[in-house]
């Protein structure tokens, strides 16, 4: 069954699986890259074409699927070129029955999934991300920048549209991960900068960096849900986290952010979503990476913008920009793959492999992106060109940076 789906489905490219009775089935036109898959288990043969999904990457990180010619990468990447599901009755059904579902958070049930994702071992992230230890997408100004300095220039664009030209501006960093976005406002544009999280870990590490930030009092963070919060701050930023809002709670989101928001204040919001219909995430990322976590369109964002009376004063789009860090994550990752072994197991280590290369594939060939949507609450608290974002980021970048206190090694 799984050998006649990708039959359904692949026409450039080349595919040669391997059942487990040893039998041999050549798929495609013959052209690179040339993949060659063994199926380990008979049951496999069924189940992954039941749900390709999940089942596809289940069978790879549990060695039920074994890549013997080619890569990971290559394997995903002839699927998504190839990928159209009015070839296949099943994939279109398997597709119109994921759009109906929804995610909820509520705050209980926030606190278990961040666990699950970001209070592994602090070990992991210094594996693959930059020493900012910076978790989302950055911002490539030129292909052949270093990733550290792409999240540096990610850092400096959000601000540039926080418009902070004031010292003391009372910043809320929803979502603020291991600290590196909350020590860069307040030690470089001079906001007074609170951070949530839900992630013990990601607390305890922001802390101790807060601790020895030349910023002082002007900076801190707490381990509280953004719904517990009391207001009002100037600016608010969140970053990689509206991922993990929940389809069902966007206009609880978006109806606290007006009431943390201050009459003149600006909020910017940073995450992943699709530039086409709305429907879930990746089963296989929603049950193994990040549960909970939901990926909005545009549409629905917009919506529930709308009906909490904000703004929405910019939207940017990056489209190649997260594919870019998901490959210096990648090569990272693989790199030291004895390392991440050694903290877990290579179960995991296929899982996590699986999981940078099916994001990465999703923003080169499919539908995801990242945008960036600034909100206010008053049609006149940003200035009326975009002319403003450019130039501060520009100053910015040409002035000298302070000393930095990255997360130690």
């Amino acid at each position: 069954m799984f050998t006649a789906l990708l039959s359904s489905i692949v026409r450039s490219g080349s595919l040669c699986v391997i059942d487990s009775a040893g039998r041999r089935r050549t798929i495609g036109d013959g052209s690179a890259p040339e993949v060659t898959l063994r199926l380990t288990s008979k049951a496999s043969e069924y189940t992954l074409a039941l749900n390709p999904a999940l089942s596809v990457g289940e069978a790879y990180m549990d060695g039920r699927l074994v890549i013997e010619e080619g890569t990971l990468y290559d394997f995903l990447d002839v699927m998504a070129r190839n990928y159209d599901t009015t070839a296949s009755p099943w994939l279109a059904f398997l597709e119109r029955l994921g759009k109906r579902l929804k995610q909820a958070n509520p705050v209980g049930r926030a606190r278990r999934n961040v666990a699950h994702h970001y209070d592994l071992s602090s070990a992991l992230y210094d594996i693959f991300l930059d020493c900012d230890r910076q978790y989302s997408c950055a911002y490539f100004q030129d292909a052949d920048e270093s990733l550290e300095e792409a999240q540096e220039n990610k850092k400096r664009h959000i601000a540039a549209k926080l418009c902070l030209d004031q010292t003391g501006l009372k910043v809320l960093d929803i979502g603020s991960g291991w600290g590196g976005l909350g020590l860069y406002l307040a030690e470089t544009c001079g906001a007074t900068v609170t951070g949530v999280t839900l992630s013990a870990e990601q607390h305890r590490l922001s802390m101790e960096r807060a601790s020895q930030s030349p910023a002082g009092t002007r900076l801190r963070f707490e381990l509280q849900d953004y719904r517990e919060l009391e207001g009002p701050f100037d600016r608010i930023v969140s970053v990689g986290m509206f991922e993990h809002v929940g389809k069902r709670n966007y206009i609880e989101f978006f109806t606290r952010v007006r009431e943390l928001l201050s009459d003149d204040g600006i909020a910017l919001i940073h995450s992943i979503g699709y530039a086409d219909d709305p429907a879930p995430i990746n089963p296989f990322i929603r049950k193994y990476i990040f549960p909970g976590a939901d990926l909005p369109s545009l549409s629905e964002v917009f919506a529930a913008v709308e009906r909490t009376g904000l703004w929405v004063t910019d939207v940017e789009i990056l489209r190649l920009h997260y594919a870019e860090t998901l490959r210096h994550w990648r090569v990272r990752f693989m790199n030291r793959w004895e390392e991440v072994a050694a903290l877990y197991d290579e179960r995991f280590c296929r899982m996590w492999e699986f999981y940078l290369v099916l994001c990465e594939i999703g923003f080169r060939r499919r539908t995801n992106m990242v945008f960036q949507m600034q909100i206010t609450r008053r049609i006149d608290a940003v200035p009326i060109t975009r002319d403003y974002m450019v130039d501060t980021e520009r100053q910015a970048k040409a002035a000298p940076l302070p000393p930095k206190f990255t997360v130690a090694r």
